[in-house]
Parts: C-alpha cells; structure tokens; sequence
C-alpha cells in the first residue's frame, strides 16, 4: 500500500512539473529535460508513468476535468452555469488547468491530439442540455447538440482572450457576461429568471463541492 501511494505521488510530482513547462514555454519548445528538473525525479521513474513527451502532455489535457465536479442541481440549466463558472475560477486558481488549457488552444502543438478537452465538455453540455430539455428549461426550437458546441466553443474564445488581455484577473466577469448573453436565446424565461449567474458563482460552487468531496473522502476512509 506504502509503495502504491509512493507511485500515485511521484506521478502527480511528474504531472505537476509538466504542467508548469508546458505553461511557461508551450508544448513544442517544452523538453524532457525541463520536466525532469522541475519534478526532481529521474528519467527512469518518469518513464515509468509517461512513455513520451506527448503522453505526458495528454495526462495534463486529462487532468483540467478531474478532482472538483459541480454538485447536481434540480435545475439543469443553472447546473451547466455552475460547470462554466467552476472551469472558469479553476482557470483562475489552478495551474493544472491553465497548463491543460493552454495545450488544448495550442495551435503550434504538432502531433498532439487537442480534441479531447472540447469533445469531454461538449459531451458534458450535450447530457446537461437534453435533461434541461426533458424538464422544459428550454425553448422549443433548441437543438442540444448544437447549444453545447456553441457554449464550449464561446468559453474557448472567451478565456483565450482573457488570458491575452491579463492573464485571466476578468475571467469570471467575462463569462459571467457570456452566460448573461447567450443563455436567453436557448432558456425558457421562467428558468431564466431563477438563475445565478454572479461572477462570484464559481468560487462558492468550488467551495462547495470541495466541501463534499472531503466528506465523501472522509467517510469512504472510515
């Protein structure tokens, strides 16, 4: 068991290095080298967990949907709110996710797969959108599909220009304002109306279900 969770350490010691290279100098110019250095460990082990500089820079894309997931909410619609606005402050706080980000917009990346990030969220928006449909949380003429792909593909541009503009400090506010934008095109106004779209959404969704998740860690550990 010692020797499992040494494992499970020295993987995340290995992701987090990366994660910070790939930020600081982007996925082409980032090297094995810089990676091992900033985590401290040898090539042996790091060759252990990843076989490659691309394997490592897929575990980071894995990484920015993993660990905090938005509680369930009776109202759908507000539950995809509180999933944007908790990538959103994660942007803000986590470097894990800002190095998966940066990958995913990465256009210089070559030989690296960056679909799996906006398909995982396109994915989550689609199941989200057909339960809102189902309960009637939204307008009639709405397609689902096409809705989560505008909302992923908005979020993208939104938090690109951010980070461009100052290093993400209007994150939340600019998509606070996307949410307050798009959402009335697609949203039933009854529904509409019951929303929280505060910019300070985020961080108490993050709070809370940080919160849960202790509990839950808690109670499983006896």
């Amino acid at each position: 068991m010692a020797e499992q969770l040494r494992a499970i350490r020295t993987r995340q010691t290995i992701l987090s290095a990366a994660a910070k290279i790939f930020e600081e100098h982007g996925y082409q110019a980032a090297t094995i080298s810089q990676i091992l250095t900033e985590a401290g460990v040898t090539k042996g082990a790091l060759y252990f967990h990843f076989q490659s500089k691309e394997d490592l820079a897929q575990g980071v894309l894995a990484e920015q949907d993993q660990l905090i997931i938005a509680p369930a909410r009776p109202s759908k619609v507000q539950e995809i709110v509180d999933v944007v606005m908790l990538h959103a402050h994660r942007l803000q706080t986590d470097p894990m996710v800002r190095a998966g980000v940066r990958l995913s917009m990465d256009q210089s990346a070559r030989n690296l797969d960056r679909s799996g990030p906006f398909l995982r969220w396109a994915e989550v928006g689609l199941s989200l959108l057909e339960q809102a449909q189902a309960q009637g949380e939204l307008l009639p003429h709405i397609s689902p599909a096409e809705t989560a792909d505008v909302i992923v593909g908005s979020f993208a541009g939104i938090q690109s220009m951010s980070q461009a503009v100052c290093e993400y400090r209007d994150l939340v506010k600019r998509v606070s304002a996307l949410m307050r934008h798009v959402l009335p095109s697609a949203v039933v106004p009854s529904v509409l109306a019951s929303l929280d779209l505060s910019e300070g959404r985020g961080a108490a969704v993050y709070a809370e279900a940080a919160k849960a998740r202790y509990f839950a860690e808690a109670e499983a550990a006896g």
